[in-house]
């Protein structure tokens, strides 16, 4: 689940800002009024939209924008002419002075579902195997190579075959052909 916090100057605002987030279906994990709140509950988080003002009571939105840990997207509210002006930096996402509802709720849930998109992608993506975990599957080949008379190709197919048939991966596979076999 995406952490949303809301960071707003005033409680009363910002607690109706999470009201109106979860009536719509969206979970907020906190609400504050300074860039230091949203920082130490952004680090208790693992990724997330922090969704504020232009200015805070500590600082303003680039200052917190610089702060936030990997993982975190900024979506800034503010009036037109601060968003019109240019200056706002590349990454944060804006939306104009009186809100919309539906902007606001459709924002957001583009903004989730681009952080789990990425989130997904970095579980998908394969780890690097250490030096003893590239030896121990290099050991277990060797091994069906010499005893079985395999190809390295067609021992290596059948530890990723047994890994895939048994739900271990790839090293557990190759422990087990060794314990086996030596």
């Amino acid at each position: 689940m995406t952490g949303i916090i809301v960071v707003l100057p005033k409680i009363d605002d910002a607690k109706n800002m999470k009201n109106l987030l979860v009536r719509n279906g969206i979970s907020v994990s906190g609400v504050c009024t300074t860039g230091a709140q949203a920082i130490a509950m952004a680090d208790n988080l693992n990724d997330g939209i922090i969704i504020c003002g232009y200015k805070l009571a500590d600082m303003i939105y680039s200052q917190l924008h610089d702060c936030l840990p990997f993982g975190f997207e900024m979506l800034l509210m503010a009036s037109q002419q601060i968003i019109g002006g240019g200056m706002i930096e590349q990454g944060i996402m804006c939306l104009t002075m009186p809100l919309k509802v539906h902007d606001l709720i459709n924002t957001v849930d583009m903004m989730a579902q681009g952080i789990e998109r990425r989130r997904r992608k970095l579980r998908s993506k394969p780890r690097e195997r250490n030096a003893e975990e590239v030896r121990l599957i290099k050991d277990a080949k060797e091994v069906l190579m010499n005893r079985n008379h395999m190809s390295e190709e067609e021992a290596h197919r059948y530890i990723q075959k047994c890994s895939m048939d048994s739900g271990t991966n790839m090293v557990e596979t190759a422990q087990m052909v060794l314990t086996m076999m030596k």
